[in-house]
């Protein structure tokens, strides 16, 4: 597929590099020449400098060739306009990144596709509602539904007293018939591995599984977790990011959320009706004593630096409070996060991508998830008749090694998959994949 993305944004840089890796032609534009002379250091981009706005750099991109344009600058309104000139250049497909909750309106997304845009993408919205859902559900570390919740990926970390510990997939099946989940995924000392039968759960281990909702309450005692309720909130940072989260809370929770600058804090105040704003730093431990830090259910840290969310998550934790989230940018930050302590890590950047990849892959997908804690995605694909997944059972597929089939939505009902399954037409099959198994994997689900 050919791929154009602009912007030097974080977010723009990370989906150029991962899609470049999945054997795309990406062409990167940028205002900045030492920017892009970095990058072409390290990858195998093309990349051109130029304003992304401009008729004549779009042109010299060769736009009128490009299946898919990205636009992703920080600014929305360069985004919007990219988009727009790209779609009159010939570009089949366009997305704009945008940040400015006016454009998220449902009048503007129809006028914007009326003129061109295929889609809008917010980064900040994407973030405050899985910040949102995971509230929900408490003893997952991440969690992603599919299908009107009738299949979930969720993340569990084994605590020292589950009962899975030092036992294999093997042993599992025949201590639990029929299971209503399966393991996708372990994530373990900084390696990902695709479970088969003869692999060991450890404590410790981060453990992505597939599940029925019929199954949850078992895998969350299997994994040593339990639910707990929530009541009291408290948000750090009064940006995009926290302002939606607080908005999409405070109808349910009784919250609270910190903004250092007396402006921004005085305008939230204003628009959040429910909820508690108080202009000061979440750093000052008296300041967080004052306000009831104890007595939280649930810390969400937001702001703009990752740094101070990972401190601050940690300070909640001091105090007792029983989920902790943080946005944390530099995805080198990740694991380190998580072995510390916090219970979920947002990023924006892995978030943008889980919503963009779909529209790059040649197979009908439904829905996409960059997962957090691994290099990794889970895809839904509606399989079709004629295309190879629906030849032979799953266990007689030539299916990629770095990949599994987690599961097969069927008349609306949630099936774990297995391997004398075999996929009909007209399923709803939920993929977790390596990067590496992403071409075999879209080559299964291809219709003739």
């Amino acid at each position: 597929m050919n791929i154009i993305i602009a912007g030097d944004s974080e977010v723009a840089l990370h989906l150029a590099e991962l899609l470049s890796g999945e054997n795309h032609d990406v062409t990167l534009i940028a205002p900045d020449k030492g920017f892009l002379k970095v990058i072409e250091s390290h990858s195998d981009l093309m990349t051109l400098v130029g304003d992304s706005t401009s008729i004549q750099t779009l042109k010299n991109a060769n736009t009128r060739r490009a299946d898919l344009m990205i636009s992703a600058h920080n600014d929305g309104r360069f985004n919007l306009l990219t988009a727009l000139l790209a779609k009159r250049l010939g570009a089949k497909k366009c997305i704009a990144k945008v940040n400015e909750p006016e454009y998220l309106a449902k009048d503007c997304r129809a006028h914007y596709k009326e003129l061109g845009i295929d889609y809008l993408v917010s980064p900040e919205k994407i973030a405050a509602k899985e910040i949102a859902n995971l509230l929900t559900n408490t003893a997952a570390a991440e969690i992603f539904d599919f299908s009107d919740h009738q299949l979930s990926l969720m993340l569990v970390k084994l605590e020292e007293n589950a009962p899975v510990n030092d036992k294999s997939l093997y042993e599992i099946a025949r201590e639990y018939d029929q299971p209503n989940f399966r393991a996708v995924s372990i994530h373990r000392k900084g390696e990902t591995i695709i479970p088969r039968g003869n692999d060991i759960f450890r404590e410790g281990d981060l453990a992505y599984v597939v599940t029925k909702p019929a199954g949850i309450n078992h895998l969350l005692e299997l994994s040593g977790k339990k639910k707990f309720d929530i009541k009291n909130v408290m948000i750090v940072g009064g940006g995009a990011v926290g302002s939606l989260a607080a908005a999409a809370l405070d109808n349910q929770f009784n919250v609270k959320l910190f903004e250092m600058k007396q402006e921004r804090a005085n305008e939230l105040s204003d628009s959040l009706e429910n909820t508690l704003v108080i202009n000061g730093d979440a750093r000052n431990i008296n300041l967080l004593e004052s306000e009831s830090i104890s007595s939280m259910d649930a810390f969400v840290a937001v702001t703009n630096n990752s740094e101070t969310n990972i401190l601050t998550c940690l300070l909640a934790r001091r105090y007792g409070v029983k989920k902790t989230i943080a946005l944390v940018e530099n995805i080198d930050f990740i694991d380190i996060s998580q072995s510390v302590g916090i219970d979920t890590i947002i990023n924006k950047k892995l978030a943008t991508a889980s919503y963009i990849i779909r529209f790059t892959m040649t197979a009908d997908v439904n829905s996409t998830k960059c997962l957090t804690s691994v290099d990794a995605e889970v895809f839904e694909f509606n399989a079709y008749e004629g295309s190879p997944i629906t030849k032979k059972p799953i266990r007689k597929l030539n299916f990629p090694k770095k990949a599994i089939i987690g599961g097969v939505i069927r008349d609306n009902e949630g099936l774990i998959a297995h391997g004398d399954m075999q996929v009909q037409p007209g399923d709803k099959v939920v993929v977790f994949a390596l990067p590496e198994a992403f071409h075999g994997v879209d080559k299964m689900f291809k219709s003739k």
